[in-house]
């Protein structure tokens, strides 16, 4: 995955170790969950989910909006995306909260704009939600 063009961006923190660590581990879980596609194996990139973690956006202009389990399923449904790319775009993090715009290219012929959602949970980072747009 390419991080190149990935812009940070601070909010109510000082640059410091702590939140490069931050970053680091934010960067890690989107690198997971395009691992996921790119294997065409969503057990890759579920621990990258929280368990009650959510999804909503346009497929093919039917809004799929529920649980993340719908991400697993289509993932599980559909063959590896071996040509998979995902940059990511911005991470805005906040103390324990914090966003990651990721931009998806030859996802089965797909293009997204993924926007996540990710909360610090007892030292550790999840993602809690997925908005995304089909381009």
């Amino acid at each position: 995955m390419s991080t190149t063009s990935c812009t940070t961006t601070e909010t109510a923190v000082s640059k410091s170790a702590d939140s490069q660590r931050d970053i680091e581990a934010i960067s890690s879980l989107i690198q997971a969950y395009a691992q996921g596609g790119r294997k065409g194996d969503a057990a890759i990139m579920k621990p990258a989910f929280r368990e009650d973690a959510t999804i909503h956006g346009y497929m093919g202009g039917n809004l799929l909006s529920g649980p993340i389990n719908i991400l697993f399923d289509w993932v599980a449904e559909n063959p590896a995306a071996s040509d998979l790319e995902a940059r990511i775009v911005n991470i805005d993090l906040a103390n324990t909260v914090a966003t990651a715009r990721v931009e998806i290219n030859g996802w089965l012929g797909h293009r997204f704009t993924d926007q996540f959602t990710l909360l610090k949970e007892n030292g550790a980072w999840t993602i809690t939600s997925k908005v995304f747009h089909t381009h």
